[in-house]
């Protein structure tokens, strides 16, 4: 039992670097578009996620704000 896993732990490290030699550097037009467009959608979906973040913590800035101005209506 210990020399199986001793020979899987030999083994998979030599595999993943065998997977990864085997690259070819032919990606093409095609993959850049879809990686422009991935990229997109993530752009999109952050500035309206920034805009709520700021939007809140401008609320709480003013509702502390107000919460310690001096009562002056009482």
């Amino acid at each position: 039992m210990k020399a199986l896993a001793t020979l899987m732990g030999i083994l998979a490290p030599v595999s993943a670097f065998a997977a990864s030699g085997a690259r070819e550097d032919s990606s093409g037009i095609f993959v850049w578009f879809f990686l422009g467009f991935c990229a997109l959608i993530v752009v999109a979906q952050v500035i309206p996620a920034l805009l709520l973040m700021f939007g809140m913590a401008k609320g709480v800035a003013a509702a502390a704000k107000e919460k310690m101005a001096p009562a002056t209506n009482k």
